[in-house]
């Protein structure tokens, strides 16, 4: 009785953990392609760099992404996230080839950019190369021509019961989801687990995450946390307090780069506007989850410009990515922002990215980006504010190291009083171990900037 007792303990145990495995592999309905990627970076650890497949090279494709991923690697970058790879709706469309936000299939690919081999062989590259890759997800609407308004109750209707653009917006090329219908919250979810499994993507950045229920994204991030197989990123492109509570480990700092921009640059307003956003973009984030925090992305830069000409040029906009980029959060680019790219960028066309425009600029990103990679100080340390009114200055620290940034936020000479606690010490350049001393008063050339490290 002993012996067959045992023995029936190890079949079930057995049976137990096949049905486990079976859960984890087949809980989508979909094979699993690949080896589920094991070095997602923690989220501290992040470094993002946004591919606008359009702006990217003049064929706009996967296959163009995946020949420059070298590249963007040497940038310090260990994620990649992908605008919308769908299909893009034809009625109503917008622009010349159609808003990459009006999703007419969430289960397929936009020819535009390839066919599915041309992503896996992309995604594949990318984690031999230690880089995660995150697709766009459009979860407010899709396009007219959706094959889902067959189903007429999953979308939002009028009093005549046709089809409206998303409530406050002038977005005439798409139609607004209907989240009281469970079938297509179903349908929603079941289409963000077929990249998982089908193309063995690391996580979804969330667009328009504002105009999507609490309710539904807290069902969306549980049913990633499920596919047990997968350290799935979710980052929400949103300014809503409840992001974080819905379990997005990752949410725009859109605060950030609004008053940087705004306030800072255009109304030479003292930097304790940034200082203060540390604590109103950070008062509702769990422990673990962080703010992204950017100078330029698709949408502000075809709505105001490039890095370059609305920070203060090359000198300008290389100071405002490095207090961006260090201060508190994960940073992320947006691709042709190393070459300095001034071109306009428009994601409704073809704008291809001249990569071969101001090396010296890719060179400092380089160098911001991949200190950043090395040092814990500066990703997870805490954070000393010694800011004046016009230079950005802070350090980063822990137990190893102590990092501090000096950043004249002016376009005119300044002059700096240095505070004790930062001009005794030893300190290196962070770029070029060059030794530096600080005296009680540090002149600052326009837009001048420096790291420094003991």
């Amino acid at each position: 009785m002993k012996l067959l007792l045992v023995s029936l303990i190890t079949i079930f145990s057995f049976c137990k953990k096949d049905t486990s495995a079976q859960q984890q592999n087949n809980d989508a309905k979909y094979p699993q392609y690949g080896t589920p990627f094991a070095n997602v970076p923690k989220v501290s650890d992040a470094a993002i760099y946004q591919v606008n497949l359009r702006a990217f090279s003049a064929d706009h494709n996967f296959k163009a992404v995946t020949a420059k991923l070298d590249e963007i690697k040497g940038l310090g970058i260990n994620v990649v996230y992908l605008m919308p790879i769908y299909p893009v709706g034809v009625v109503k469309s917008a622009g010349g080839l159609g808003s990459p936000y009006s999703v007419k299939d969430y289960k397929a690919i936009n020819t535009e950019f390839g066919n599915l081999d041309d992503l896996r062989q992309l995604v594949d590259a990318a984690h031999s190369k230690g880089m995660a890759v995150m697709l766009d997800w459009v979860a407010n609407h899709t396009s007219w021509d959706n094959a889902w308004t067959a189903n007429k109750s999953w979308y939002q209707q009028d009093a005549n019961g046709n089809f409206i653009p998303p409530a406050g917006t002038n977005w005439s090329d798409v139609i607004a989801l209907n989240y009281n219908n469970k079938d297509m919250r179903a349908a929603m979810i079941d289409a963000m687990r077929y990249w998982v499994y089908t193309a063995n993507i690391d996580g979804y950045r969330c667009d328009a995450a504002d105009f999507v229920p609490l309710d539904f994204w807290k069902e969306v991030n549980d049913a990633m946390k499920a596919i047990t197989s997968h350290k799935l990123l979710m980052l929400a492109e949103g300014t809503r307090a409840d992001h974080f509570k819905a379990g997005f480990q990752m949410v725009y700092g859109m605060g950030y780069y609004g008053n940087l921009k705004n306030n800072i640059f255009d109304k030479n307003a003292s930097l304790s506007v940034l200082q203060n956003l540390n604590t109103t973009e950070y008062a509702t984030a769990l422990p673990g989850s962080q703010v992204v925090r950017y100078t330029t992305n698709h949408d502000v830069y075809l709505s105001d410009g490039s890095p370059v000409n609305i920070f203060g040029g090359k000198t300008g906009s290389m100071a405002a990515f490095l207090v961006t980029s260090y201060m508190k959060g994960v940073p992320m680019i947006y691709n042709g922002q190393e070459v300095g790219a001034t071109l306009k960028i428009d994601f409704f066309y073809n704008t291809p990215i001249d990569w071969s425009t101001n090396p010296d600029m890719t060179k400092e990103y380089k160098d911001i980006l991949n200190f950043r990679a090395t040092s814990d100080a500066v990703k997870t340390g805490d954070l000393s504010l010694y800011s004046s009114d016009d230079v950005s200055v802070f350090t980063k620290s822990n137990d190893k190291q102590k990092v501090l940034v000096i950043a004249n936020i002016r376009n005119d000479n300044k002059t700096y009083n240095v505070p004790p606690a930062l001009a005794n010490g030893a300190w290196k350049n962070a770029f070029t171990n060059a030794a530096v001393t600080l005296g009680s008063t540090l002149k600052l050339q326009p837009y001048q900037h420096m790291v420094l490290v003991q």
